[in-house]
């Protein structure tokens, strides 16, 4: 008997040793303690209802049944409107550089100082049973548990957002879910009303940009950059001020995944992304970014063209630097989901001394709705008690009762001032000079004395940096951008919707214009008029994905297809190399048995690059079984490496493959796997290239 069906037939032994009630059910006797209520009481029996007889109604008395039940029916809390989907876990940040010369933030003073942390990542459009892989921005959202509060770094994975004013927010958000009348496509913006919304408000258009890029198909939350989106401030001890925006830098690079393996992957694995993430952790191989800041003077801002208060623009780095400051290491997955990853509540207002607030008019909104939806969801003002929320340093204030208030205060000082000591009482805690202080002095043009509803004039600017994105991709990235507008515009079913659009697209490029309307099959519109005209910026190699590519294995997977009578030496010695690279090999058989997956169930979309460790005798028989040819073929199609022994061939001819760079013996596989070979797309996209 081989070892699997060995274990097989072990655990039937086991299931057949566990007690059996009076009707066959498991009655489970050994754990590790006893069942009880939510009160304490010991629970006898938890398969079966009490019942007036064998075959008799349940009776009302069963207070086990009832209590399992009303928990059961409000275990569920609204998800969020935006952001449903999300993956997090535990780490802890540790500053690699002290800043005292620009915050007095505690925790920046001195070099090694650390914080725990709880990060979420999530997409954003789709609810929280939708898939990881859609088109769509992605969250990531830390909390940093500082001796001075919790600070709460909500940022994206793109640098602008699309919006200027908090006042749009709702509109985008509405724009983009499914349609209200029918309610789909779920986490999809390829419909008409997302593209009516952007084909009326050119200030989207950066964003969008990047949205038709391959940034919004990230291979895994390990492999991303994160963005604070807004300009903020902060302060030193000395009460001066400088502007400053939030970055996160992956240690692993950037990668993404093309548009089709995206498609792929959210049929063969919807939480392709999560499970990437929990199972890095749960290896040992902990994700980990650096902070990096961008610094810059009221000079500096009021000598660009744009204002830097607007959230639809970036600095470019190659303008103002990043300088890295700390290191985020994601080293603990939640001991329970609901409890951490769905409860966690971020709010921007959550920043500690040092750090403040500009007059971005969609931070300002941000800042006064985020803590309505905490209670929204959370259904208590008292949701920062729930534990992932608490800080970790003491914490007091004069707020008392309200829905499931779980700390106990004790005495009369509920209110302040008192003078409640006199009496040898605890008058309660005070305000400090060291306390939050928001600054006094004005900068950036800022006029306290008017009131408008009005956009400053370098807000009107829509396109400058569009076009610096769009110009600052490799040949293969603006490629991906241009098939990526004409997919989802061919999904949108108004025509006069996809006309806008392009009449937009024309203001920020014109070949990529041309591009679309070629693949669209419609001549190109008038160029829509633009409120400001459009700046040549200097090409940034920062937004580019691949000009900032590691060639390297680490956090990667190679899908080893092997057969019965696949060379067990050569495997080894593969998967032994792939593994001193710092990647790892999933061995993949027509029938798993011992392996890491069946064929069937482990499409290549699922992993990096491909090895073939075959006979000719085991390759031609896979030649007759379809989820062969489509494991090979995918791979060839997606850029991938492929690596193989001799008696692969009959299989890579008969999945179309050709010898480029990319098709190489087992041997160089471990090198060839570092990068995709993305000149195939020539020869297999033609009709999108």
């Amino acid at each position: 008997m081989d070892s699997a069906a060995k274990a097989s037939k072990d655990a039937m032994n086991r299931v057949s040793d566990l007690p059996q009630g009076s009707g066959g059910e498991t009655q489970q006797r050994d754990g590790s303690g006893v069942m009880t209520t939510d009160h304490g009481v010991p629970i006898s029996d938890n398969q079966n209802t009490l019942k007036a007889g064998p075959r008799g109604p349940a009776l009302l008395e069963d207070f086990v049944l009832r209590e399992k039940i009303f928990h059961f029916d409000h275990e569920r809390i609204p998800e969020r409107i935006v952001h449903a989907r999300g993956s997090g876990a535990h780490g802890t940040f540790t500053v690699t550089r002290a800043i005292p010369e620009l915050t007095r933030a505690a925790l920046f003073q001195e070099e090694g100082n650390s914080c725990e942390t709880f990060t979420r990542f999530s997409t954003v459009a789709g609810s929280k049973g939708s898939k990881d892989t859609p088109r769509d921005v992605r969250g990531f959202a830390t909390k940093f548990y500082t001796q001075e509060g919790n600070w709460d770094l909500v940022a994206n994975n793109f640098a602008p957002f699309f919006i200027q004013d908090a006042m749009k927010f709702p509109d985008l958000v509405h724009a983009v879910k499914p349609e209200a009348d029918r309610m789909f496509p779920q986490a999809a913006s390829a419909h008409d009303t997302f593209w009516d919304f952007v084909g009326l408000m050119p200030e989207t258009l950066h964003t969008v940009m990047w949205l038709m890029s391959d940034r919004a198909l990230p291979r895994s939350f390990r492999m991303m950059e994160g963005f604070g989106v807004h300009t903020f401030r902060m302060v030193n001890a000395d009460g001066d001020v400088s502007f400053v925006k939030f970055h996160w830098k992956p240690r692993l690079g950037m990668q993404s995944l093309l548009w089709d393996e995206a498609v792929k992957i959210s049929g063969a694995d919807p939480d392709f992304n999560r499970r990437d993430l929990w199972e890095a952790i749960d290896r040992g191989e902990f994700p980990e970014y650096d902070l990096g800041i961008q610094v810059f003077d009221s000079d500096f801002a009021d000598s660009q063209f744009y204002d830097v208060l607007d959230a639809t623009k970036l600095i470019p780095e190659e303008d103002v630097p990043v300088q890295i400051i700390g290191t985020l290491q994601l080293n603990r997955n939640p001991d329970n989901f609901f409890a951490e990853t769905e409860q966690v509540a971020f709010m921007p207002q959550n920043v500690p001394p040092g750090i403040d607030f500009t007059d971005d008019p969609l931070l300002q909104g941000r800042l006064f709705s985020y803590l309505d939806t905490q209670k929204s969801r959370l259904g208590t003002a008292n949701f920062f008690q729930i534990p992932i929320n608490a800080p970790r340093c003491p914490f007091a204030n004069m707020q008392r009762d309200g829905m499931m208030q779980t700390l106990i205060h004790k005495g009369r000082s509920n209110y302040e001032p008192n003078s409640l000591d006199r009496a040898g009482e605890d008058p309660g805690p005070r305000p400090s000079d060291q306390g939050f202080q928001t600054i006094r002095r004005m900068d950036q043009r800022e006029d306290a004395n008017q009131k408008l509803r009005v956009r400053a004039d370098k807000f009107a600017d829509h396109f400058s940096h569009a076009r610096l994105f769009y110009v600052s991709q490799t040949e293969v990235e603006q490629g991906h951008i241009a098939a990526a507008f004409t997919f989802e515009l061919s999904k949108v079913d108004l025509p006069h919707v996809r006309i806008n659009v392009l009449a937009q697209l024309r203001n920020i490029d014109e070949a990529l214009a041309q591009r679309v309307a070629k693949g669209l099959d419609l001549d190109l519109p008038e160029r829509a008029p633009a409120a400001s005209e459009t700046v040549e910026m200097q090409p940034s190699d920062a937004l580019s994905i691949l000009k900032n590519a590691l060639e390297t294995l680490k956090g990667r997977k190679i899908g080893v297809l092997v057969d019965d009578d696949s060379d067990q030496a050569e495997i080894d010695t593969l998967t032994s190399a792939i593994e001193a690279e710092g990647g790892t090999a999933a061995l993949i058989a027509p029938r798993r048995g011992l392996r890491d997956g069946q064929l069937d169930g482990t499409p290549s979309v699922l992993v990096d690059a491909i090895a073939l460790v075959l006979t000719e005798a085991a390759a031609e028989k896979l030649c007759k079984h379809k989820p062969a040819i489509d494991f090979v073929s995918d791979a060839f199609a997606h850029c991938k490496a492929i690596g193989h022994s001799d008696g692969a061939k009959p299989l890579l001819d008969k999945a179309g493959v050709s010898t480029d760079e990319g098709v190489v013996s087992l041997a160089d596989l471990p090198e060839a796997a570092k990068q995709r070979y993305f000149s195939r797309e020539q020869k297999v996209w033609a009709a999108q290239t």
